[in-house]
């Protein structure tokens, strides 16, 4: 054989980026198909143009004006403060939740999953009805609440927070689990055999470990809880400074000054781009080159 047909040889068998083969791959993985390009360019344009159109048609020059008035900065704080506490609540009892899924096995894990993550897809007012069963002043909870402690829940602002938290928890739960099953195991291993039970070692060692999931389920829950609005109006009603959110004020603002609640939905989306932009380098990759 010749030494032009070697070299011919060899660079046919040239990995991708040389030669024929590494040609080939180019031009069969450079395109984008035609029915798979159009229709993500509709669904592109299709969420992007509600935002556009919320942009376009906001009243920038009466903003500041809109933004100053009382009663917008006390929906504003009370949504901040309300979602602020779901997220504490959905910490506390989230976590643990989490670890239980991830960490043992028992009957029903399924079903539990199931269950924990029903909040998710059930509808928000369903979820109200349920509350207000459960924990209303002839409610299942609710009765013996208000005769053995006087604590009353529906239609007060401790009612909106257990209605964001339910609604909010499920996104924490799913989060902190998905990290606890991705994270190795060994450190907690060799933690036990120095001794350490199995809570110290899910303290000292676990914890500090899934703490970055930890912050993006959490981060997840409070915009959740921030922008709750079926099962917050359900449970605890609309009540100036008591329980009316942002998402309920844009509701009620919508029906009586259009502008106000458009200045009010700007608000909520510029929350929104925070929080995206928060978890940026967690859930698009951005590190990836």
């Amino acid at each position: 054989m010749s030494s032009t047909a070697t070299r011919r040889g060899a660079g046919e068998r040239r990995g991708p980026g040389r030669g024929p083969i590494g040609r080939g791959l180019r031009r069969g993985g450079g395109g984008v198909p035609l029915p798979l390009l159009l229709p993500a360019l509709v669904g592109l344009v299709f969420l992007l143009l509600p935002l556009l159109a919320l942009l376009i048609r906001a009243p920038w020059r009466g903003l500041p004006h809109q933004l100053s008035s009382p009663a917008v900065w006390q929906a504003l704080r009370l949504s901040l403060e309300t979602a602020t506490c779901a997220t504490a609540v959905s910490l506390v009892l989230g976590v643990p939740m989490a670890w239980l899924l991830a960490r043992t096995s028992f009957p029903g894990r399924r079903l539990v999953r199931a269950l924990v993550t029903l909040p998710l897809v059930l509808p928000p007012v369903v979820g109200g009805v349920a509350l207000l069963l459960a924990l209303g002043r002839n409610g299942v909870v609710g009765r013996w609440l208000d005769s053995a402690f006087g604590i009353t829940l529906p239609f007060t602002t401790a009612g909106v927070v257990v209605a964001e938290a339910f609604v909010a928890m499920p996104f924490l739960v799913i989060s902190v689990e998905g990290t606890l099953r991705a994270a190795d195991t060994r450190y907690e291993e060799a933690a036990a055999t120095l001794g350490a039970s199995r809570f110290t070692a899910f303290r000292r060692v676990t914890l500090p470990m899934i703490a970055p999931g930890v912050a993006a389920g959490a981060v997840l829950a409070w915009a959740r809880a921030l922008g709750e609005f079926g099962a917050t109006i359900t449970f605890a009603g609309s009540f100036p400074g008591r329980t009316q959110t942002m998402p309920l004020a844009v509701y009620l603002a919508l029906q009586d000054d259009p502008a106000a609640a458009v200045s009010l939905s700007l608000v909520l989306l510029a929350v929104s781009v925070a929080v995206l932009a928060g978890l940026r380098d967690r859930w698009t990759g951005a590190a990836a080159p």
